[in-house]
C-alpha cells in the first residue's frame, strides 16, 4: 500500500480500483456535517459554551488518568510520583473550571488565540523583511499584517468575541467539511461512471 518515499498509494482511492469506497456515505456525511454547521451559526455562543464544558470534561477525564496512572507504578522516585499526581490534579481543576464557568473559559481561550495571533503577525513580518530578496516575500509580509489585525481586533473585542468567536471556528469547520466530504463523494460518483 505504500508509494515513493514512504507515502500511501493513493491510486488505491480510485473507487474502480478500491470499491469498498461508498460515495454516497461520504454525500449524507457531509450533508449532516453542514447541518451541524448551520445550527453551530445559528447560535454561535451557545456553541461556544457548549465546546468548553465538553473540554472541560475531556480535561476532567484526563486528570483522572493522569492521578491514576501517577500511583499505579510503586517502583518510581517518590518526587516523580508526586509531579504526575499533581499534573493530574492541575487537569481536574482545570476541567472543573471549565464545566463551572465555561464562559470565563472561552473568554480565556479568545485572549490566547488573539495572543496567538499577534505574535503570529509579529513574527511572519520579521521573517518577511529578513527575506526581501526573495521573490513574494511580500505573501508573509501580508498574511503577517492579517494575523497581526485579526489578533488585535479579536483582542479589543474581548469579552464579547470570547463569546462567539470559537463557537463561529467550529460551525466554519463543520460546514468546510461537510462541503469538502460532499464534493469528494460527487467525484467518487463521476468516477465510478466514468
Amino acid at each position: 500500500m505504500s508509494g515513493t518515499g514512504g507515502f500511501p498509494n493513493f491510486n488505491s482511492l480510485d473507487p474502480r480500483r478500491n470499491p469498498g469506497l461508498k460515495p454516497n456515505w461520504f454525500i449524507g456525511v457531509g450533508a449532516f456535517f453542514v447541518a451541524l454547521g448551520v445550527l453551530a451559526f445559528l447560535d454561535t455562543v451557545l456553541t461556544t459554551l457548549a465546546s468548553m464544558v465538553v473540554i472541560g470534561v475531556l480535561l476532567l477525564m484526563a486528570g483522572v488518568a493522569q492521578l491514576a496512572q501517577s500511583f499505579a507504578h510503586r517502583g518510581v522516585p517518590t518526587s516523580t510520583q508526586w509531579l504526575s499526581a499533581l499534573i493530574g490534579v492541575l487537569y481536574i481543576l482545570g476541567g472543573l473550571l471549565l464545566i463551572d464557568e465555561p464562559v470565563t473559559g472561552s473568554i480565556f481561550l479568545t485572549a490566547f488565540l488573539a495572543g496567538c495571533l499577534i505574535f503570529t503577525g509579529v513574527a511572519r513580518f520579521v521573517w518577511a523583511a529578513g527575506h526581501r530578496t526573495i521573490g513574494n516575500w511580500w505573501g508573509f509580509l501580508l498574511s503577517g499584517v492579517v494575523a497581526l489585525l485579526t489578533g488585535i481586533l479579536v483582542y479589543a473585542t474581548l469579552p464579547w468575541s470570547g463569546l462567539w468567536l470559537i463557537g463561529t471556528f467550529i460551525a466554519i469547520e463543520l460546514i468546510i467539511g461537510g462541503v469538502s466530504a460532499i464534493m469528494f463523494g460527487v467525484s467518487l460518483n463521476k468516477a465510478e461512471r466514468g
